[in-house]
Parts: C-alpha cells; structure tokens; sequence
C-alpha cells in the first residue's frame, strides 16, 4: 500500500505562483518505478488530468497548464512536485497527486488552491 500527503495549497493572487508537493511513503525503489500525476478538481466540473511526469521523466500537460505548470520530481525524497506560475481564478481547484505503480493507482486527498484577488 502506497499513501501519498499533498501540500503546498493556499490562497494566491492572479498571476502568482505557488508549488505543490507530493510526499509518497513507500521505498525509494517501488517509487522510481512509478508514474506521478496531477489531477484538479474545479467547482462544478469533473475531475480532469493536469500533468503526469513518468519514471521515464518523460512529461505530459494538459492544453490548459501548458506552459505555466511545470511538473517534476525527485526520486531520493521520493517527492512529485507541481510548479504552477501565472495563476488565473480558472486554476482554482482541489488538486489530486496520483501514482501509478504497475497495475496500482494511488491518490491523496488533495489541496485546495484558490486564485483569488
């Protein structure tokens, strides 16, 4: 069983930056294998696939991040991080960390972000 601790949410104005973080407890050989994603849920809308970094480090963005969000990781710290900069109050979500390991997906219960001014 993987547990995964989002943090790094808060209240930021439009066009501001914040950064998430996602701690993953489990070993850092199982973590290096696994995938990390980003997922948001807007109120009022499903929730939708932000950003995914691969063991492979091979990146992916959905349209609407494309080129503000950057997502990353460091397998020591057995951390998945998502840099979110030129915040609009459309980005304004609870945001989900995901690992995929194999066959087995995990997710944390989130951080809210507010883009707010």
């Amino acid at each position: 069983q993987v547990q995964l601790v989002e943090s790094g949410g808060g209240l930021v104005q439009p066009g501001g930056s914040l950064r998430l973080s996602c701690a993953v407890a489990a070993s850092t050989s199982i973590f290096r294998m696994c995938h990390v994603a980003w997922h948001r849920q807007r109120p009022g809308i499903e929730r939708e696939f932000v950003a995914r970094i691969a063991f492979t480090l091979i990146t992916l963005y959905s349209e609407s991040v494309k080129g503000r969000f950057t997502v990353s990781r460091d397998n020591a710290e057995k951390t998945g991080y998502l840099q979110m900069s030129s915040l609009k109050p459309e980005d304004t979500a609870l945001y989900y960390c995901n690992v995929l390991c194999g066959d087995d997906s995990y997710w944390g219960r989130g951080t809210q972000v507010t883009v707010s001014s």
